[in-house]
């Protein structure tokens, strides 16, 4: 009995103990909030925060008065509009700056102390922000040892298609086929695959499919697709030309696959040779009466088949 009492008594005073350190702590946190809110409301400046009202509103004003500038000077001067709006958007970055600057200076009462703790800051967010950037870095110098692709190479790349134009850095350009320039970050292309139709010459192997019906004469096709390619203009005769014929199936109906695998002279000359074999084959294909695939049905207990009407 004496032995529980005992135990009894140890237990609350340790629960005793634990709560009085408890609420010092408490007390303690209070205190440290108390403190760090009232440094912070010593650092401002209520008088200069209204001043850095003043200077963000009337900011404001400034570059709504220069953009409409801007803009109506692009209409007039129709030739100089990028430089305008090149100009512009520097002016846009110095405003911003320097309200920043301004804004703080004005607003906070600055000492050792917070130029430690904002240097430190500033340091750690310019780290953040440079960390894609020196990753670019890397990346570039990776493609330029590795060389994945080259200068002029007409590349596919992340569902883009077309010629690289500048490989920096930072970044690679890519020319694609509709005229757009496409830029593209360096770290990309260390995670995804890239694909180079010519890496580093001219020519190029272009493929073109064209269809028949199953029931049409499928080496007559061949050999006038083959024939078309052949002697297109733009072709480079020195590799070969080749056709292949599959079965496939084409939007629930069944065909013939006819293949021209041949090489372009040079790469911009790329969607003029499927155009000018692409009609010329229509043509020959129409001279010799194969047609295309057809929806067709077979009836029980015949052998021929019969094109729905």
């Amino acid at each position: 009995m004496k032995k529980f009492s005992l135990i009894v008594l140890t237990l609350l005073s340790l629960v005793l103990a634990f709560s009085g350190v408890i609420a010092l702590a408490q007390e303690v946190h209070t205190v440290a909030e108390v403190d760090s809110i009232t440094v912070i409301a010593n650092m401002i400046r209520w008088g200069g925060v209204l001043m850095s009202s003043f200077i963000i509103f009337g900011a404001w004003l400034l570059l709504r008065f220069v953009d409409a500038m801007v803009a109506k000077l692009g209409r007039v001067f129709a030739e100089r509009r990028m430089l305008l709006q090149k100009l512009n958007a520097f002016f846009h970055f110095a405003v911003y700056l320097s309200v920043i600057v301004a804004t703080v200076l004005l607003s906070f009462q600055i000492s050792r102390e917070v130029l430690a703790i904002l240097g430190g800051a500033t340091a750690v967010a310019i780290g953040f922000a440079l960390k894609d950037l020196v990753a670019s870095i890397v990346a570039g110098v990776l493609i330029m040892i590795d060389r994945p692709f080259q200068v002029g190479d007409r590349v596919t790349f992340g569902g883009q298609y077309g010629d690289i134009t500048a490989i920096g850095l930072r970044s690679v350009r890519l020319q694609t086929l509709d005229d757009n320039t496409v830029t593209i970050p360096n770290n990309m292309f260390l995670n995804q695959s890239s694909a180079s139709g010519n890496y580093g010459v001219l020519d190029m192997q272009v493929v073109v499919d064209f269809h028949i019906g199953i029931d049409q004469d499928a080496n007559l096709a061949q050999s006038l697709v083959r024939e078309a390619g052949a002697t297109s203009r733009f072709v480079y005769l020195p590799k070969p030309v080749v056709t292949r014929v599959s079965q496939v199936v084409l939007h629930n109906c069944v065909a013939l696959r006819v293949r021209l695998k041949l090489y372009v002279l040079d790469t911009k000359y790329e969607k003029a040779l499927v155009s000018d074999i692409t009609l010329r084959v229509m043509e020959i294909f129409e001279q010799h009466g194969i047609r295309p695939p057809e929806l067709l049905y077979r009836y029980a207990g015949e052998v021929p088949t019969q094109a729905l009407p």
